[in-house]
């Protein structure tokens, strides 16, 4: 039966259960009588119709406040679980119509208590309103949205306002949780991840740019004779530098920050543009959240392949550049090797490398080759030690990048400036496959040998890092370590019997 436009107070059978599940029976007169057969839909009629007595199975009347429901006695009714002949109803109240009748519930609705829309029923709504409304396409967009939104906070039941409550109070609990323990992870690696970010900071001004060739070429094309002195007073050394050329490797590496538990690299966070967000002092901003590229430190040295070994040896802080900044026992965080590969002269490209042994007495590591080069020999270590005042020459790459750029001439850095390539994995590529890289030789005196120690005044800067200390016979006497400028321009270097005892160490 169809609900009347204007009564009292009318009532819905809403089916549970039986042929009518999901549909509503209505009751708007003062009186009306309920019937069904098996497996038939439940109807309700008036009184004045006809109804089979034998499947009558009750009467619903309206009283002053409510109705009252009647069992006839062919079938017995129950309201809320208890068996009744007569009961005033409650909106709610579950009515169970014999054993094999419908489980339904009724609901009692007047000009207080009106039936509550379903969001289905909502959604349709707005969508008819802005399907047939004649407004402009913003209009009708903003009206049918916002009457929708309305209509579902205030016109839907209080139990589905509650579970829309709950679940957004869940959403943005768990989203509050994460980031509490994402500000609770980046603080207690505060250390580490400052460090990283001054690697960063450090990499980001030491890249080369597009006005750094420009300026490069420049300088160049007016003052290439300079370079000569990076390797003067070499007569005496030419052969020595000429053998051991070949052995003596550039050095890239880059590495990150991985959280222990999830293994999430720390990243760089993006701002609104997609441009790398940085606090207010120029510090870089990080996350573990996706999205960024991955915060990398960049570094490079310098290393050499020993003799019928296959094996490369430089400082720890180039194989470990992160150690004396990380202490990954202590910290959700530990440093992870990005990239790592050696540059062979006449080589035009690069090997992996990987770490093998580091000493932790004295700047020192041994790395393995993932596939070492049939050209290159490899150095000797020497096995006398040495004295003050005797002559010695360094080998490496001091400052990089920048020096293989100064020494491959005014053309390719044109070249370069032209094609914009300023990458620091790109630069390398383009300098290895045009036959660019080779070391700095620079010639010095040792000044001072302790058993930890080696102090020398061959010129070298940072880059140079793991570089041999070569005796006037070939053998390497020490491995560049560290520079004092301070000092009257003196650099120290590991002495050869500490190479000798890691190698050993890392032979067992």
């Amino acid at each position: 039966m169809n609900e009347p436009d204007h009564i009292p107070f009318a009532a819905a059978l809403e089916h549970l259960t039986g042929p009518c599940r999901g549909q509503l029976s209505w009751v708007t007169n003062d009186a009306a009588q309920a019937w069904f057969a098996a497996g038939q839909p439940f109807r309700i009629r008036a009184p004045d119709q006809p109804v089979p007595d034998a499947r009558c199975v009750a009467r619903f009347t309206r009283e002053a406040d409510g109705f009252q429901i009647h069992a006839t006695g062919t079938c017995p009714i129950w309201v809320n679980r208890q068996p009744v002949e007569q009961a005033v109803l409650r909106h709610g109240d579950m009515i169970e119509f014999g054993e094999d009748g419908p489980l339904s519930r009724i609901r009692i609705y007047s000009e207080d208590h009106r039936p509550d829309p379903t969001v289905s029923e909502i959604l349709s709504d707005a969508n008819s309103y802005i399907r047939s409304s004649r407004r402009a396409l913003p209009v009708r967009l903003a009206r049918g949205a916002g009457g929708a939104i309305r209509r579902v906070l205030f016109q839907t039941t209080v139990l589905f306002r509650v579970m829309v409550l709950a679940l957004l109070a869940a959403i943005f609990t768990l989203l509050f949780w994460q980031w509490r323990i994402d500000q609770t992870l980046i603080a207690s690696v505060d250390r580490q991840v400052g460090a990283l970010a001054s690697d960063v900071e450090r990499t980001r001004l030491e890249a080369l740019r597009p006005e750094d060739l420009t300026a490069l070429r420049q300088d160049l094309s007016g003052s290439l004779d300079r370079l000569d002195s990076l390797e003067a007073q070499r007569e005496a050394a030419t052969q020595v530098i000429a053998d051991a050329r070949s052995s003596v490797v550039f050095l890239q590496a880059s590495y990150g920050l991985q959280h222990k538990e999830s293994g999430k690299m720390l990243r760089h966070q993006m701002d609104f543009g997609g441009e790398l967000a940085y606090d207010d002092d120029g510090s870089p901003r990080f996350t573990l959240d996706p999205g960024g590229p991955v915060a990398e430190a960049q570094i490079t040295g310098t290393g050499f392949l020993i003799a019928d070994d296959g094996r490369l040896v430089t400082n720890r802080h180039v194989a470990h550049p992160w150690e004396d900044d990380h202490d990954p026992s202590s910290s959700e965080m530990q440093p992870v090797m990005l990239r790592f590969q050696a540059w062979f002269p006449g080589h035009a490209a690069p090997i992996p490398v990987t770490t093998i042994a580091v000493s932790d007495r004295v700047d020192l590591a041994v790395l393995r080759l993932e596939t070492p080069p049939d050209s290159a020999t490899g150095l000797q270590i020497a096995t006398a030690p040495s004295a003050s005042g005797e002559a010695i020459i360094v080998m490496g790459y001091p400052t990089g990048l920048r020096s293989l750029l100064a020494q491959s001439g005014e053309d390719f850095v044109a070249q370069l400036e032209k094609d914009g390539e300023t990458g620091f994995w790109a630069v390398a590529s383009r300098l290895g496959q045009a036959n660019l890289i080779a070391p700095l030789s620079t010639r010095g005196i040792i000044g001072r040998v302790s058993q930890p120690t080696m102090v020398y005044d061959a010129e070298t800067t940072h880059g140079g890092s793991g570089g041999p200390v070569l005796d006037m016979t070939g053998a390497v006497v020490a491995v560049n370590t560290a520079i004092i400028p301070e000092f009257g321009g003196s650099n120290l270097g590991v002495p050869a019997a500490h190479i000798r005892a890691l190698l050993r160490d890392a032979s067992q």
